[in-house]
């Protein structure tokens, strides 16, 4: 860790040192450091599995209960003028102190400087339009929930944003975030149709006391760009977790063997004109499609928020609805697609939940999208009655806007059974391991969030977050839904021992 740290920065000195000789460029550098150290539980809301086996340490992501991390983000700038710019944006971490593989254990040396963006910024000359080109963030507006439930990522491609008016802009976007990554296999050459392109356009509209964004956007799948060479099944690779369906029953045969559409459309608007008071809603539509309908998935989302600013805090209420699945796995999902989710947006609904820590500390133990799910919400956001001290005070309710017939398919393990995200990650076919990155949850099944961050401003540069936040979950362990049940071999399986999950994080955040 010391070696390549030193290495990094002697790097950036020698860039920042040719300022002498070339000073026609001007170089800017930023960064922030996170140390955090957190405690918590349940992670994947179980304590005793179906085989009565005892869950051990945080439950998810091979944590131990108490974690001390840190990551740190540097960014460098080239900039020859207003019109063109380039930089490097380098981050190392988050690595787990103790542990080798993640460059924290005695010594360091691990690799974990990782290149987060590099892209360049320039305007088509005599114009205002501004061109990115490179490795960026990308992702698609949402003013009430403050985090894209279809897009939000790090990804290779082209933005360009054209101011029409003052008013009015237009801003569109080529991305590639997959190609070269399919093994091959007999009948199918390696890197042969395993591109994924995306194509988007939004048009953000400014008016006196209100703005509205518009947007759609287009994806090309290849039909070996998700499949794994190793079992050649569609969702076999990981990548598209957020298209797949739960759990899916071919007909005996898999006939995805072209190019997949993908497509999402949606609107996004705010009213502030009665300021203090603000409301803001989003609807998103998806869908992907294969050519087989059993691996298809086509879904809504919609969100609506009231907040109004006081001098001491801002309250508000929100809440939101997303489709789930009807219970048959041979016609696809209609749950909301996704491809990327919540990379750096901060979810303004959930602090624990979803994705939404700004930090490294625990987050998205319910999902990283609302995908299948209804809920209310009440937040005071931004309290304050001491200089330099906030907080945020949060609490949820979620219902499963899934089919209870879904849980049957899931947790049998019947044959001609497919359940992609625990396939993947090597769990067992259950509640926690269906959803991507977090818990499938039915209409029978319900779980409240309290959360609570506070930050303190130490010095100018310097502040303390400290969260806390407690997730209750009611599942329903009928023998219809994830209750015990007997295997395809006639033999009765238990029921998991579900547990709430809680974490505690306290964090140091440095930023310049």
């Amino acid at each position: 860790m010391k070696k390549r740290l030193t290495t990094l920065l002697l790097a950036a000195g020698l860039i920042l040192g040719v300022t002498g000789s070339a000073e026609a460029i001007e170089f800017k550098a930023k960064g922030i450091w996170i140390s955090m150290f957190e405690y918590g539980g349940g992670g994947n809301f179980v304590k005793e599995d179906r085989q009565g086996r005892n869950v051990t340490g945080w439950g998810r992501w091979g944590e131990d209960e108490f974690e001390a991390k840190t990551r740190v983000r540097l960014q460098l700038d080239a900039v020859a003028s207003e019109n063109l710019s380039g930089t490097v944006y380098f981050e190392m971490g988050a690595f787990a102190w103790g542990r080798a593989s993640k460059g924290g254990a005695l010594g360091g040396d691990g690799t974990i400087v990782k290149i987060k963006s590099a892209y360049m910024d320039w305007a088509i000359p005599g114009t205002k339009i501004k061109t990115r080109m490179g490795l960026q963030r990308i992702h698609l507006p949402d003013y009430s929930s403050e985090a894209s439930q279809v897009f939000d990522g790090d990804v290779t491609g082209v933005s360009v944003n054209v101011p029409v008016s003052d008013n009015f802009g237009v801003t569109a976007f080529w991305a590639r975030p997959f190609n070269d990554n399919w093994g091959g296999a007999e009948d199918r050459p390696a890197n042969y149709l395993d591109n994924v392109d995306l194509f988007a356009l939004t048009i953000p509209m400014t008016f006196e006391g209100a703005r509205i964004t518009p947007w759609a956007m287009l994806g090309i799948v290849g039909e070996n760009a998700f499949r794994s060479s190793d079992t050649g099944k569609y969702y076999g690779a990981g990548y598209g977790g957020g298209l797949s369906p739960a759990a899916y029953m071919l007909d005996g045969k898999e006939d995805a063997y072209s190019f997949g559409t993908a497509f999402w459309a949606g609107i996004t608007g705010e009213i502030t004109a009665a300021d203090p008071f603000r409301l803001a809603w989003t609807f998103n539509y998806g869908s992907f499609s294969t050519g087989e309908k059993a691996l298809n998935k086509q879904g809504w989302h919609a969100s609506l928020l009231a907040e109004y600013k006081l001098d001491w805090g801002t309250p508000g209420i929100y809440g939101w609805y997303s489709s789930g699945d009807d219970g048959n796995i041979k016609n696809g999902s209609e749950r909301m697609p996704s491809l990327d989710y919540n990379n750096e947006s901060t979810s303004g609904f959930s602090g624990f939940g979803q994705l939404g820590t700004w930090t490294i500390g625990r987050d998205a133990v319910l999902g990283y999208t609302l995908a299948g799910t209804w809920g209310i919400g009440a937040r005071l956001k931004d309290i304050s009655f001491i200089d330099k001290l906030k907080t945020t005070l949060r609490v949820n309710l979620y219902n499963g806007t899934n089919d209870a017939e879904m849980a049957r398919h899931i947790k049998s393990g019947a044959a001609g059974v497919e359940v992609p995200s625990a396939t993947y990650n090597g769990y067992d076919r259950d509640f926690y391991s269906a959803n991507p990155n977090g818990i499938y949850l039915t209409e029978k099944d319900y779980a409240m969030e309290i959360g609570m961050m506070t930050t303190y401003q130490i010095y100018e540069n310097l502040r303390l977050l400290v969260e806390a936040n407690y997730i209750a979950l009611w599942l329903d362990q009928s023998s219809d839904v994830w209750g015990g049940f007997r295997n395809a071999r006639g033999q009765w399986v238990g029921a998991n021992s579900v547990e709430d999950c809680w974490n505690v994080n306290v964090s140091f955040i440095y930023r310049f």
